[in-house]
């Protein structure tokens, strides 16, 4: 007689420790099916006057429910949409109308949506009447993005060599006669405007090599800025802040207190300062006769990389430090406190921009170039196209012409109110230079803003003008509107 066969235990006997994953799973499911098998079958009661009125908000019916509370706000908003409509603008799009600033693109769709509610609330309450003012409301016109205005194509029509290292900044003179370059050569070389040719050089800067540093990441070894008076305005990475006697062609005044190397200048328009930012995150204010350090603009976290100083009204100075902390922070230059810190930027910020015509100004990072208004540092909007690369100079005109240059050798031209690029090229080395020496550090436009100065890493200047047989025929406005604009 056969042994009767042993009898396996059920899985709610055995230990955790024996029960298998599926078998631990399907126990915490019987264990909550347990817990709440109470519950189950009862409905959470529904208060139909509650609904009733919900739905009179979010469909608009006043017939139907004209006892709704939320008729005042929903009376005050329509009549908002009336007065944009009557504007000219659009009725979805409040974030223009209200703070009047930058423009946004609507789809204009919204018409749909209205009936698709009303249609849903006469499926939940058949015998209510619909708003007509709703239903029939016409479909509003899109916000108009700013059309581009037509600008000539700019060509190269002279390269300049001379330096012996990477031409690291420029500036003209007020009187358009001739401009100057720095470069990593630790010189200063001073050009003729019209000509192109050398008439000086300066020495007096000692320079810090960083040859382990990446290309986008060394600094400008010496930035150039001139005043009002006969002076003008060095430094580098030696951390010396120079003035020079352009009489004299020799340096009368040295500017001590950068504890590392110094990456930007600035000359204020109204006031006998500079202003100077390095490597150690600060943004000092000088007084240019007594040498004395007036400001010390600390609240950055990284190198301080390009400086704006502009006059906003006649009681009140503004100065606009951008960072590679990916920030851009506004001063008021009276008090040396911050008024406003941007953080609408992704990536280091190595480039400003000011307009001459208005209170704007750009900045300029990896991600886009972004369009900020004075005094308060409101974000109007993002330039259309992205250049894709790590911008490292910017520059304006008087005609709304800016350009911009990245480290790869791209030289984009924008229309400064839509931010529509019209020209897109890449500059071309010289003989002998590598693919890689492409990269534009500074640029400039001369006094007229005819003229375009680009100091490259292939140890050249370039120069570029407007093409004169250029016409709107020949060369059209590509331009797209944007369909979703974001604000940040």
């Amino acid at each position: 007689m056969s042994p009767a066969p042993a009898v396996a235990p059920a899985a709610a006997d055995l230990p955790i420790e024996g029960k298998t994953v599926k078998a631990i799973t399907l126990l915490s499911l019987k264990r909550t099916h347990d817990l709440f098998v109470s519950n189950h079958g009862q409905k959470v009661p529904v208060d139909e006057d509650a609904q009733r009125v919900k739905i009179a908000c979010k469909v608009g019916s006043k017939a139907a429910f004209p006892d709704a509370p939320c008729w005042r706000d929903e009376g005050r908003i329509q009549h908002v949409a009336g007065l944009q409509a009557a504007r000219g603008g659009c009725s979805r799009c409040p974030w223009r109308s209200s703070r009047g600033r930058g423009w946004q693109v609507c789809s204009g769709g919204g018409g749909s949506r209205q009936q698709v509610a009303h249609r849903k609330a006469h499926r939940l309450h058949p015998g209510a009447s619909v708003s007509a003012t709703a239903v029939s409301a016409p479909r509003a016109t899109s916000c108009p993005w700013p059309r581009p205005v037509w600008h000539a194509p700019w060509r190269m029509y002279r390269v300049i060599a001379g330096h012996l290292g990477w031409v690291r900044s420029v500036a003209f003179d007020p009187s358009n006669e001739w401009f100057a370059t720095g470069s990593a050569d630790r010189t200063i070389k001073i050009w003729d405007t019209a000509s192109g040719q050398l008439r000086l050089t300066l020495t007096g800067h000692i320079e810090q090599a960083h040859p382990a540093a990446p290309l986008h990441d060394l600094p400008a070894h010496q930035h150039i800025s001139y005043a009002r008076h006969p002076y003008m305005f060095s430094c580098g990475l030696d951390k010396m802040v120079k003035c020079w006697d352009l009489e004299q062609n020799k340096v009368i005044r040295n500017y001590h207190g950068h504890l590392s190397g110094v990456y930007s200048l600035a000359q204020h328009p109204t006031v006998d300062i500079i202003m100077t930012g390095g490597r150690d995150a600060a943004c000092r204010v000088w007084d240019i006769r007594t040498k004395v350090q007036v400001h010390c603009l600390s609240g950055h976290e990284d190198t301080v990389s390009a400086i704006l100083a502009m006059p906003t009204d006649p009681q009140a100075s503004v100065v606009v430090t951008g960072s590679h902390d990916k920030t851009v922070r506004l001063w008021d230059l009276r008090m040396g406190k911050t008024l406003a810190t941007l953080t609408h930027h992704k990536k280091a910020v190595r480039a400003l921009a000011a307009s001459p015509t208005e209170h704007t100004f750009t900045s300029g990072a990896a991600d886009n170039i972004k369009k900020f208004k004075l005094p308060q540092g409101d974000f109007l909007h993002n330039f259309l196209q992205q250049q894709r690369a790590i911008l490292n100079c910017m520059a304006v005109n008087q005609d709304g012409v800016l350009a911009s240059g990245a480290d790869n050798g791209s030289l984009w031209f924008w229309d400064w109110t839509s931010g529509n690029s019209f020209q897109q090229q890449d500059t071309i080395v010289q003989p002998g230079s590598l693919d890689s020496e492409a990269g534009i550090y500074a640029m400039s436009f001369d006094v007229t803003g005819s003229r375009l100065v680009t100091c490259e890493a292939d140890k050249s200047i370039k120069m570029w003008r407007p093409d004169e047989n250029a016409t709107p025929d020949s060369h059209p406005i590509v331009f797209k509107p944007p369909k979703d604009i974001k604000r940040f």
